[in-house]
Formats: C-alpha cells, sequence, structure tokens
C-alpha cells in the first residue's frame, strides 16, 4: 500500500505515526480574490495547493499535506467583486492555532507555503507565535512560493516580461494557471497593466525589489493602482513557462522541506 500522504486522509494512528516518524507538515495557504479579466478568484488557491500536492506526494516519508487555509487578509482588494478577506487578526490567530494543533500532536516542524502576497506579513507573525507558544518545540518556517530558490532561477530565465512582469495575475501566475487548467483561463482577456508606483514601492514576483529604489513598501487600495486587477504582463504567459515554473516550485518546496526538517537548533538558554 502506497505511503499516505495526504494528513486528512490518515486515521488517528496513523497522523500519531507520522509526528514520530518527524515528516514536515506542509500548510498552504492563499486566498479569494480578483485576477484580472482572465483568471479566476480561486488562483492563489489553486496554485498553492497544486505546488504542495505534488511535492508532497514526492516525498510521503518525509512531508505531510495538511489541508490549506483557503481564505487570507485582502481588505484592499474589496473594490473587486469576488474578494473574500478575513480580519487580520482572526487570520493570524487562525493559522497559529493550526500550527500549534499540529505541535500539540508532536509535529515539530511546520512549513507555512503561501500563495497571496498579502498574506506574507501576517503568515510570519501566525510562525513566530508558533514557535513562542510551543515554547520552541515546534518551527514554523514561512515562504512564498515565488521566493522559492528554484522558482527565483527559472524565473531568470523563462520569463520575457521586464521588471514589474510578475506582480499580480501576471505573467508568472497566469502561466502557472495555464500549466494546471487551461481551459479556464480567458487568454484572450489577459491585459498588460503596469504599477504607477515609484521605485522604491514596486515589487516583481520573480525579481523581487528595484535596484534603483529603497527597500520600502506601501498598499494602496488595489483599484487605485489598476482598473483590470492585473499588475504585469499576463499577455506573455505560456503554458510552456507554466510548465517549468511548477516544476520549479515543486523541487523548490522538496529542497525547502528537507532543509527545514534537518535543521537542528542548540537548546534554548534563559540567560536571567
Amino acid at each position: 500500500m502506497p505511503t499516505k500522504y495526504r494528513y486528512a486522509e490518515m486515521t488517528w494512528p496513523e497522523c500519531d505515526a507520522a509526528a514520530k516518524a518527524r515528516k514536515v507538515a506542509v500548510l498552504p495557504v492563499a486566498t479569494y480574490e480578483d485576477h484580472g479579466y482572465h483568471l479566476p478568484i480561486d488562483t492563489d488557491v489553486l496554485l498553492a495547493t497544486e505546488i504542495c500536492e505534488r511535492a508532497v506526494a514526492r516525498i510521503p516519508d518525509e512531508a505531510v499535506l495538511i489541508p490549506a487555509v483557503t481564505h487570507g487578509y485582502s481588505p484592499h482588494h474589496m473594490d473587486f467583486p469576488g474578494t473574500i478577506t478575513i480580519g487580520w487578526d482572526t487570520f493570524i490567530r487562525y493559522v497559529k492555532d493550526v500550527c500549534l494543533s499540529l505541535a500539540h500532536h508532536g509535529f515539530d516542524r511546520v512549513l507555512i507555503v503561501n500563495g497571496h502576497g498579502s498574506n506574507t506579513s501576517p503568515l510570519d507573525m501566525a510562525a513566530r507565535l508558533t514557535v513562542v507558544e510551543s515554547e520552541g518545540r515546534c518551527l514554523a518556517a514561512t515562504v512564498n512560493h515565488w521566493g522559492l530558490r528554484p522558482v527565483r532561477e527559472a524565473g531568470k530565465e523563462a520569463r520575457t516580461s521586464g521588471f514589474g512582469g510578475t506582480s499580480h495575475a501576471c505573467e508568472y501566475e497566469t502561466a502557472l494557471y495555464l500549466a494546471l487548467r487551461p481551459e479556464l483561463v480567458q487568454m484572450e482577456k489577459a491585459v498588460d497593466e503596469s504599477t504607477p508606483l515609484p521605485p522604491s514601492f514596486q515589487t516583481d514576483l520573480l525579481a523581487g525589489k528595484r535596484a534603483d529604489g529603497s527597500v520600502a513598501s506601501v498598499m494602496p487600495w488595489w483599484s487605485s493602482m489598476t482598473e483590470s486587477g492585473v499588475r504585469g504582463n499576463a499577455r506573455a504567459a505560456t503554458r510552456e513557462k507554466g510548465e517549468i515554473w511548477l516544476e520549479a516550485a515543486i523541487l523548490g518546496v522538496i529542497e525547502l522541506t528537507r532543509e527545514l526538517r534537518e535543521l537542528a537548533l542548540p537548546a534554548r538558554v534563559d540567560h536571567h
């Protein structure tokens, strides 16, 4: 019988055995929101969950796939119908409680894989609180799937858009959706919208921040920066690029899962 890797399909003794085997709990987190005229509102959810599903399926002896947290923090997108947002404090506590539940059952490593940019700060806090409130028994880490090392490397090679071309509902996200569910992508409606923000506040998923600006951030209402909901060049997306980036993301989750699993730290020392 193949090794189970989906947490939800395990019996409670199997969950206990997975924790005792020191498998990493991989938790996808995303949100439902606008992604232009051409992509469904489940874009962030589909990308994060599929990347994690395919990655954990390859390493069932090293990780378990936790059911996704599919609602996140998107208040600045609420001008666009379809968006669902959760209060930042509720969101942080919810994710933290999921992680602490896993810690209670013996999982000592949790990898949160994020698919929505504005979840980044709340998820960092949820992970930090997990470590603190578990007294260090559980190390929770976070990563945006576009921040995975192999994805960043593949981005340099496969992208054809300039800086800012991969920001939201863009070349990157559209290409991934084309690789996963091409029948739901309306490429004839794809647009190329650039950000009106100055260099210090510009961000590109695959390239990070601009070299000619400070590393700063600001988040206006989304509708003040884009008419369609897109930031970037969705027209540059192809299924072929998506397949390259999907495989890179899968390998990146595997690589990071192993790195987290092997992480060893000295015992905490209270110097009072």
